[in-house]
């Protein structure tokens, strides 16, 4: 996505919510696929996905964003990495964007991006890597350590438990939890709500 084409954080934010609500596909169908071009994995031809110089200078970016106690700065930095980043996001110390591609982030208004987490929007594979938009709703709260993977929709309020790895799409207002991370109920079980109830 070009700087001209970039969506503010309320439509991206509106996006993610009206997908999850109309039922998307699931995140592997939203993923860009690149085929491996020779016989070892993807990760060994990494320079032709993306420039070395570019991703050192990423790198070098996010390792400031991981160490900044400043919130300000943080969104600052982020933005200059070509990511969508609402009013009033937190992003915790050692919280880490995708070095490669963090131009395919979008976190919405006051969002709270916890302690180490990760924000992938790509995968090295052995036959391909894939590529995805990582979309994150106003108000989301992601936990301490929480890994995102490529392609996944975050809806506005919902909640993701500290040590899970988000597979798949979070509903707006949903808690989950777990490695992969599913929907649980405030005693902690697995959220068998109607939805009706999933609003609460």
């Amino acid at each position: 996505m070009s700087s001209d084409d970039a969506a503010t954080p309320e439509e991206t934010a509106a996006e993610a919510d009206d997908a999850v609500d109309d039922g998307p596909p699931a995140r592997y169908d939203r993923l860009e696929r690149h085929p491996t071009p020779g016989g070892r994995n993807s990760l060994r031809y990494w320079t032709d996905a993306k420039s070395p110089a570019t991703v050192a200078l990423n790198y070098l970016v996010v390792w400031l964003i991981r160490v900044s106690p400043s919130l300000r700065l943080k969104s600052w930095l982020l933005r200059r990495l070509g990511a969508t980043v609402g009013a009033g996001v937190s992003w915790g110390l050692e919280a880490t964007p995708d070095v490669f591609w963090p131009e395919r982030i979008a976190v919405g208004d006051d969002v709270i991006v916890g302690y180490d987490s990760v924000l992938l929007c790509h995968e090295f594979l052995q036959d391909e890597y894939r590529l995805g938009d990582v979309v994150v709703g106003d108000r989301a709260m992601l936990g301490a350590n929480v890994t995102v993977l490529p392609g996944v929709h975050i809806g506005a309020d919902a909640q993701v438990a500290a040590n899970s790895l988000v597979a798949d799409d979070v509903p707006p207002g949903t808690t989950v939890a777990g490695v992969p991370a599913e929907p649980v109920a405030r005693d902690g079980s697995t959220d068998e709500r109607s939805d009706d109830d999933a609003g609460e």
